[in-house]
C-alpha cells in the first residue's frame, strides 16, 4: 500500500473517512483509540470522533501498534484483494464528473454488471446508493461553488441541478440556512450557544433564531467550543448571552431527566431521510427500545436499518432527538454518537432504574 499524495495529510484523510470515498481505501487505514480498532477509509461503521482517530499508512502499521482489524470492512485486504474495488471507483469517478447525474443502467454498463448487482456492490462498498452518493456529491459541489460564485443560482446549476426549485426544496435545511447565509460564510448569522457541565460530561447547547440546533456531549469544553467555531466562521457567535441562560437551564434540566417533555423548539438540519427517521424516534416512548431494523420498517424503508443506523449517528440533538432508543436486533445497545456507556445511562434514567437503584 503506497499513499497517494492526494492523502499525504491527516487533514485530506479525515475528509476521506468522512465522505467514505472509495478511491482512498487502498491507501490508509484509520485507528479508533477507544475501541483499539482500525478500518478501512469506507467502513460502513459510525464515524469516530476526530480526537480519538490515529492515521496508519498499513494496516501492518496499525496491528504493530495494538490495534486489531474491523469485522465488518475486513481492513487487512485493503490491498485491493476485493475485485470490485476498482468498478466502484470507476463508477464514483464517472458520477463525479458527469455535468448530468448517469443512471443506474448507464453506470453498470459501464461497469460491466447488471444494474442490480451492481447496486448492491456499490451499496456495499460505499454504504449508500449510487443515487444517494450522486445527491451528496451534487451538494458537496454546491457548498464548494457557493463561496466564490457571483450568485446562488450560478453555483446551483454549476453543481448540475436542473432546477432552482429541485434545490431549494431541500436547502435551507441540508445546509443549515439559506443558501445565501451560506454563501457568506455564515454572515450575518447568529447562533447562541454555551458549553455547560452535567452528569453525563461536558454539553454543548447551540441555537439559531428557529431552535435548539446542536445539544452534543464530550468529555472536555474546548472540543465543543471549537465545532461550534468551525460551523460558519463568518457567524456571530454569542457565548452566555443573559437571555440565553432560561434555553440552558431548560435543556440540561431534560438532559437529566430524559423522561420529561422537551418544549423548546428545534432546529433540524438534514436530509429528508434524515429527518423521516428522526421524527420517527420522537415517536418511540422513553424508556422503551427499537430496533433499527423496526425503525426502517417504520419508514417505509424495510431494508434500510443500516441506513437508519447511519441518520442516528448524524444526529446532533442529543436526547431531544432520542437516537439513543434504537437497538440492535439482539437487543445489544450498539453504537452511540457519544458513547455506549452515555446511551445506557441515558435509558436507565427514561426507565426509572437509576432512581429506583438509589431510593
Amino acid at each position: 500500500m503506497q499513499s497517494s499524495p492526494a492523502y499525504g495529510t491527516d487533514a485530506h484523510r479525515w475528509q476521506a473517512v468522512l465522505t467514505r470515498n472509495v478511491q482512498a481505501d487502498d491507501q490508509f487505514v484509520y485507528a479508533v483509540t477507544t475501541t483499539l480498532i482500525y478500518c478501512r477509509p469506507t467502513c460502513p461503521s459510525r464515524r469516530p470522533n476526530r480526537e480519538n482517530v490515529r492515521f496508519f499508512d498499513t494496516w501492518r502499521t496499525a496491528e504493530k501498534n495494538g490495534f486489531r482489524p474491523c469485522k465488518r470492512c475486513a481492513p487487512q485486504a485493503t490491498d485491493g484483494t476485493n475485485p470490485n474495488n476498482e468498478l466502484v471507483i470507476q463508477a464514483c469517478k464517472m458520477i463525479e464528473e458527469a455535468e448530468q447525474e448517469p443512471t443506474l443502467n448507464e453506470l453498470a454498463a459501464a461497469v460491466g454488471l447488471s444494474p442490480s448487482h451492481f447496486h448492491r456492490v456499490f451499496k456495499q462498498a460505499v454504504g449508500i446508493t449510487p443515487k444517494q452518493y450522486a445527491m451528496e456529491n451534487r451538494l458537496n459541489r454546491m457548498r464548494n461553488n457557493l463561496p466564490d460564485s457571483a450568485t446562488v443560482t450560478d453555483a446551483l446549476y454549476e453543481a448540475g441541478y436542473e432546477s432552482s426549485s429541485r434545490f431549494y426544496a431541500t436547502a435551507t435545511e441540508r445546509l443549515g440556512m439559506k443558501p445565501s447565509v451560506y454563501k457568506k460564510g455564515g454572515k450575518g448569522k447568529m447562533i447562541r450557544y454555551a458549553v455547560v457541565p452535567s452528569s453525563l460530561g461536558w454539553v454543548l447547547i447551540a441555537a439559531t433564531e428557529k431552535g435548539i440546533c446542536r445539544i452534543e456531549f464530550d468529555d472536555a469544553v474546548e472540543p465543543l467550543r471549537d465545532s461550534i467555531r468551525a460551523l460558519f466562521p463568518l457567524a456571530e457567535l454569542e457565548e452566555n448571552p443573559p437571555e440565553f441562560k432560561s434555553f440552558v437551564e431548560e435543556t440540561v434540566r431534560f438532559l437529566e431527566e430524559p423522561g420529561r417533555d422537551f418544549s423548546l423548539p428545534l432546529d433540524i438540519q438534514g436530509t429528508a431521510f434524515q429527518r423521516r427517521v428522526w421524527r420517527e424516534l420522537q415517536n418511540i416512548p422513553p424508556g422503551t427500545t427499537v430496533p433499527y431494523g423496526e425503525v426502517a420498517a417504520r419508514v417505509g424503508t424495510p431494508k434500510a436499518a443500516r441506513a437508519v443506523a447511519q441518520a442516528c449517528a448524524a444526529n446532533k440533538l442529543a436526547v431531544a432527538i432520542p437516537c439513543h432508543r434504537v437497538v440492535r436486533s439482539d437487543g445489544a445497545l450498539g453504537g452511540y454518537r457519544w458513547g455506549v456507556e452515555r446511551k445506557r445511562t441515558i435509558l436507565q434514567r427514561e426507565s426509572g432504574g437509576l432512581r429506583q437503584k438509589h431510593a
